[in-house]
């Protein structure tokens, strides 16, 4: 149990009740006391450093904390989190704490408090390797400046990095340790102090607040640390990489000789003079090279030749060979020239649509791939273009459109509607969902997905159904995109919840087999629509975007996806959401004008 932790707005100081929750302690003199709000007072009888491990992972650490006994509700001061760069955001009976935009944690209203959400505390006699503060430690020995160097999730791990280093002094060296000395941290009393006493090491401690005492080691700490910024730097690598960056520091300065002896620190203490033909440049550049067969083909779909003399000379290819990479980009530019000097237009938000615009009327032709759809306000601009495409491509003739794609296309009195009923029975049947029973909505709003923490179930059939939703969904069926967007975040390892959730999906679809997008010429003008909700689920942290656009009657564009970043507000969320909208207003915009101008 963590004993709870209240956030209290106004308090200028953090207290803690249980003397076991500090990471780090040190006794105060007799006499201090903590005033309370009810004018009594309450002893303290120490401070130091505690850790709260939050309901997201993070890990909260505050300093000079106050051990109060006698309090009944351990506190987190507000305004000293705000001091220090944090910001709480409150909304609907509960907070968010974040910092630089990262959310750290959250909490809720309790019986008129705000309540923290800790999931455990991190104590000096826990060694776990779950905290993600990393801290350094350094060994050095007096006479040889030799300096050992251990990267450390948490100060708790100091006893075991200790023990290895040991281990390798008495193994490798058949030295022993007989005194170590160090600052009065909380990572060196108990169990550290019980290990040096029962192996025979004399455990040397500097006077309070007097780092000087252990000149050494903090003058090597100093070093490294600047060597590490430096390095960083110089290199341009990211912060995260700043243990590597020490841990090469730290290899240099060993193989680098003293002014006073004129021989390195490896030297002095292993006893022979270092190698120094592995060094390198930190953070260079790596280039890999990969080895060719000569006699390779670079096609090995096509049959070689030799001719006599000629050994060292290759064909050119008069036109592109079906299969070969070159040949979609030959293509698209064989075709793109052949509308363009035939007076068509590209179209600059859809590089694939060709617009004509004549004195007798107007024509669109929409490429995909070698597919053509083609579009025009009367039959004979319609067939002029089919004559033009017949007299420089070997050309099909379908007739007039009725599925392309997948999509059918079925004429109305005032318009046209688009729906996928083929395509979706073709998917139910693929993956043995036709005959299920049908339901009238896409999710069970009682059902709350989280991640799968155990064995995934059928991963790669999960995957499959994913993208086939994902196409009707950017076809015709903007009813399931926030179903399927948040299916879409567990395809990795999906469990038992995310298959009753995808099939529920699968069997709306067949209730609503026959559902299409119906466009009339009426309204003829672009409106759009965003929302967002804010952290609906206590398990995510990122709010959910979505956006929907009609013209004619009917959506032409739609999205729902998960913020990228963290919203703070319901507000902030929701502006978030009309930037990602304006965006796509943007571009349905200049489309829309461009064929308005025909």
């Amino acid at each position: 149990m963590n004993g709870g932790w209240t956030l209290g707005l106004w308090g200028y100081c953090h207290i803690c009740s249980d003397k076991k929750m500090f990471s780090t302690y040190q006794s105060v003199g007799y006499g201090e006391q903590l005033f309370m709000g009810n004018s009594s007072t309450s002893k303290v009888e120490g401070k130091g450093k505690v850790v709260l491990k939050m309901s997201f992972g993070k890990e909260l650490t505050l300093n000079d904390v106050l051990h109060v006994p006698d309090i009944r509700k351990n506190l987190v001061s507000g305004s000293l989190l705000s001091k220090n760069g944090f910001q709480l955001v409150f909304e609907s009976e509960k907070f968010l704490l974040t910092k630089n935009g990262m959310l750290v944690g959250k909490g809720y209203l309790s019986d008129g408090l705000f309540k923290m959400n800790v999931m455990t505390i991190v104590p000096i006699n826990e060694n776990k390797n779950k905290s993600s503060a990393y801290l350094l430690e350094s060994s050095n020995t007096i006479a040889q400046r030799y300096c050992y160097v251990y990267l450390l999730r948490s100060k708790n791990e100091a006893l075991e990095s200790f023990i290895h280093y040991k281990k390798e002094v008495e193994n490798q060296l058949n030295k022993k340790i007989k005194v170590l000395r160090s600052d009065r941290g909380g990572e060196y009393e108990s169990p550290f102090g019980e290990f040096c006493s029962q192996h025979g090491i004399v455990h040397q401690t500097t006077a309070p607040y007097s780092p000087q005492q252990n000149g050494v080691a903090e003058r090597k700490n100093r070093t490294l640390k600047e060597m590490m910024n430096a390095m960083l730097i110089s290199s341009g690598l990211p912060q995260n990489l700043w243990g590597e960056a020490i841990l090469s520091a730290n290899y240099i300065l060993n193989k680098l000789p003293q002014k006073k002896l004129d021989k390195t620190p490896y030297e002095l203490w292993k006893g022979r003079t270092p190698s120094y033909q592995f060094l390198k440049v930190w953070g260079c550049l790596a280039k890999v090279t990969v080895p060719i067969s000569k006699k390779r083909f670079i096609w090995n779909n096509l049959e070689g030749f030799i001719v006599p003399r000629k050994e060292k000379k290759v064909c050119r290819l008069v036109k592109s060979l079906y299969g070969l990479k070159q040949a979609p980009k030959q293509w698209h530019e064989k075709f793109d020239n052949a509308m363009m000097s035939n007076g068509f237009r590209i179209n600059e938000c859809d590089k694939c649509v060709y617009v004509k615009n004549t004195t007798s009327g107007y024509v669109i032709v929409c490429l995909y791939v070698d597919d053509m759809l083609i579009m025009g306000s009367n039959n004979d601009i319609i067939k002029a273009t089919k004559r033009m495409l017949n007299s420089k491509f070997d050309m099909k003739d379908l007739g007039v459109a009725d599925v392309i794609l997948g999509i059918k296309i079925t004429r109305t009195s005032d318009g046209l509607v688009l729906s996928q009923s083929h395509y979706i029975k073709k998917v139910l049947e693929k993956f043995g969902r036709y005959d299920d029973s049908p339901v009238k909505t896409p999710v069970d709003v009682n059902l709350h997905l989280t991640k799968n923490k155990g064995n995934g179930i059928s991963q790669l059939e999960y995957s499959l159904i994913i993208g086939s939703l994902m196409y009707i969904i950017n076809c015709t069926r903007s009813d399931i995109a926030y179903s399927v967007s948040k299916l879409s975040r567990y395809t990795s390892n999906p469990g038992e919840d995310h298959w009753k959730v995808i099939v529920r999906v699968l069997r709306y679809l067949k209730y609503t087999l026959n559902y299409g997008v119906h466009y009339t010429r009426y309204p003829a003008v672009l409106e759009g629509y965003s929302d967002a909700n804010w952290i609906s689920d206590t398990n995510d942290t990122k709010s959910t975007s979505g956006y929907v656009f009609t013209l004619g009657g009917a959506a032409v564009s739609w999205k729902s996806s998960k913020q990228t970043c963290i919203a703070r507000s319901t507000m902030e969320s929701e502006f978030i959401a009309l930037d990602k909208a304006g965006e796509e207003a943007d571009v349905d915009k200049t489309c829309a004008t461009y064929l308005y101008t025909l």
